[in-house]
């Protein structure tokens, strides 16, 4: 049985999957697309069960002033780091530089 977070979960990640290469979003930006503003939190709780999930891109979801407050999620002390630097991303001090440059604003999804 499919409950309401297991569908918002998918909904996230189906959003999170059309983010480009070498771009971030926020947490709040996903919440607000998909019509609920105030579910930051929650996102990021999806984020957080996206581990196991290879074909969401949990590494380009940070806060909303662009910190890599997710980190701690992933294996290894700097792997959401490096995988944004991968894509060309510079990150200092956990914060994303150019961060208005790099943001990506989500659109509703089908």
């Amino acid at each position: 049985m499919e409950t309401t977070s297991d569908n918002f979960f998918e909904r996230v990640y189906a959003v999170a999957r059309c983010i480009p290469y070498g771009k971030v979003t926020s947490y709040g930006a996903i919440a607000k697309v998909l019509g609920s503003a105030r579910s930051a939190r929650m996102v990021g709780w999806a984020m957080n069960a996206a581990h196991n999930l290879e074909d969401v891109p949990a590494h380009r979801v940070v806060n909303r002033k662009g910190m890599l407050t997710g980190k701690h999620h992933f294996d290894g002390t700097n792997l959401m780091q490096q995988l944004l630097e991968s894509e060309g991303i510079v990150v200092v001090d956990n914060q994303i530089m150019n961060f208005e440059s790099v943001f990506w604003e989500p659109k509703m999804i089908d």
